[in-house]
């Protein structure tokens, strides 16, 4: 804990905030904003190995920016870490891949995910915000609350 009674994690996630802040304020083009959130994440955040966004087009599930490795275009339809997260309308954790059933093994290297949906301004989850990371159990609460603050920057 710092000086605010904050973990060091959430700290860094206030950081990145203010920073993202920063950079997407000259446009409100919300793709402009997630490529930008996406980027500033992937490079900030050392467990992140993949960052991205896939958007809910025409009840499919299609990737629409990321950082890392080559994504899959297209997620198999209502399987995998994102399609329970779009379709659950949460937050979905994962420690291990391997143990999600249906888990969509776009990248092999990818041992732990976390999938935030992304809602309109009338609140209609529209896309996900999905990262995976090389490392087993990298994702906690602290990860979705600091998340969740910097994807409020959509509409600001």
């Amino acid at each position: 804990m710092n000086d605010t009674g904050k973990s060091a994690k959430l700290a860094k996630y206030d950081r990145l905030y203010e920073q993202i802040k920063g950079y997407i304020h000259t446009t409100e083009d919300i793709w402009a904003r997630l490529a930008t959130m996406e980027a500033v994440l992937h490079h900030k955040m050392q467990t992140f190995f993949w960052t991205g966004v896939y958007a809910l087009i025409d009840d499919e599930l299609i990737v629409r920016s990321y950082q890392g490795p080559v994504a899959c275009q297209k997620l198999r339809h209502h399987t995998g870490v994102c399609w329970a997260a779009v379709s659950s309308e949460k937050t979905v954790i994962v420690g291990n891949v391997e143990d999600f059933p249906g888990h969509i093994a776009c990248n092999s290297m990818s041992k732990s995910e976390i999938v935030i949906p992304i809602r309109d301004p009338e609140g209609k989850v529209f896309a996900c915000l999905d990262i995976d990371s090389d490392k087993l159990d990298a994702f906690d609460q602290e990860d979705e609350e600091g998340l969740k603050k910097i994807l409020s920057l959509l509409y600001e």
